[in-house]
């Protein structure tokens, strides 16, 4: 389905609609990027002026000059049912970031005992440009002992530019780090795969192992070599992340000014398709659009969705009845509709005449309370 001139993105000519158009994410890509550079000379050319109201964690890249480009995804349901403590990672084919950025700083996190993945990071085995970047390696105990104040919290914030953290404690994390790392997604810790590959997953006819759970035996770990881990730190430094929250919007790090847009545009088909494969459910048949922009740029269209429904069940076929609040016209409605029975009509009929007695009852006490003070007020002038 090509779109016509009208028409604000352009779908592939054939196959199905819910894809994205090559052609029309690089021409956004593009646009993009042409916009971002034209701001920048601008603000050189005012006196090179640096604006004080952007936001510091948005350039993490080791090119000062570079700005972030993001994905907005809008969907038509809620993506999640609750937030989402621990991100997820998106490999893209060109990296956001480079884990042996000369200006990095990383500080890992690990499961107890921490000298174990020291002694790993030590090793002639590990790129010594790597280890170079991770400036510090912490334990869950060091952690929670030393790290207890919002104070502390902060400062230990500010030292570092990426947080790691093992995938194994990731959702402890919360507890020890509080709102400072987690009010935001700036630099919240990304989730590494700090252990071996599994031993047992199959037994020896090639059967998968029986969960522990079902009588099988617990799942053993080969130790994580020196080589292995600093391949999953790269990883998740140049991967984008995933912040799930229920809500209908999400915001993706997809890339950077630096990069030409042929780059951008993988890295967006990257993201696009890992989110419609595993985090947002009913895949693209949820999604309403999908928009790239800058921090201080309009958002571009790339995929628009014709429909704002995700399910034909999700049309009516007439408006819903509206609910009388009135009791006269409801029940006047009820045995319209040959919705009332005597049981209720007797109820409603009980509480009018109810209703009338009692307004009887106190205009009686009205007359006779002013009949009192007539009387009373004859008896003092008489007097």
């Amino acid at each position: 389905m090509a779109g016509d001139s009208k028409s604000l993105t352009t779908k592939v000519e054939s196959g199905s609609p819910y894809q994205l158009d090559p052609s029309q994410t690089l021409r956004a890509a593009s646009a993009l990027l042409k916009k971002i550079s034209g701001d920048s000379v601008a603000r050189k050319d005012n006196g090179g002026k640096a604006n004080l109201l952007e936001d510091a964690d948005e350039e993490e890249d080791s090119d000062e000059t570079a700005t972030t480009v993001w994905l907005n995804v809008t969907t038509k349901k809620h993506i999640a049912d609750q937030r989402k403590m621990k991100p997820g990672k998106i490999i893209v084919p060109f990296p956001l970031q480079s884990a042996t950025s000369p200006s990095l700083r990383i500080c890992l996190i690990t499961a107890d005992p921490q000298r174990k993945y020291k002694d790993i990071i030590a090793s002639e085995r590990f790129p010594a440009q790597l280890s170079s970047r991770i400036n510090r390696v912490l334990g869950t105990e060091k952690l929670k002992a030393k790290y207890k104040t919002y104070e502390s919290r902060r400062q230990l914030f500010a030292e570092y530019d990426i947080f790691l953290a093992d995938d194994r404690i990731i959702t402890r994390l919360p507890n020890l780090l509080g709102k400072v790392f987690y009010g935001t997604g700036a630099k919240r810790p990304i989730p590494v795969a700090m252990q071996g590959k599994p031993e047992n997953a199959r037994d020896e006819a090639g059967n998968k192992r029986v969960k522990l759970s079902e009588g099988g035996d617990k799942l053993k770990r080969s130790e994580i070599t020196p080589e292995a881990l600093a391949h999953e730190i790269e990883r998740a430094v140049g991967a984008a992340l995933v912040h799930l929250a229920p809500s209908t919007n999400v915001s993706i790090r997809v890339g950077k000014s630096s990069m030409t847009a042929d780059q951008v545009a993988a890295n967006v088909d990257a993201v696009v398709t890992s989110l419609t494969e595993k985090y947002i459910p009913k895949g693209w048949r949820n999604i309403r659009s999908l928009h790239v922009k800058g921090p201080n740029t309009a958002a571009l269209p790339i995929w628009l969705a014709d429909e704002l429904w995700e399910d034909e069940a999700d049309v009516l076929e007439k408006l819903p009845e509206a609910v009388v609040k009135d009791k006269k016209k409801r029940k006047r409605a009820l045995l319209e509709t040959g919705a009332a029975n005597t049981a209720e009509a007797e109820d409603e009929t009980k509480s009018t005449k109810k209703s009338k007695s009692d307004g009887a009852e106190k205009a009686a006490r009205k007359a006779a309370l002013k009949k009192q003070k007539e009387e009373s007020k004859t008896a003092i002038a008489a007097a």
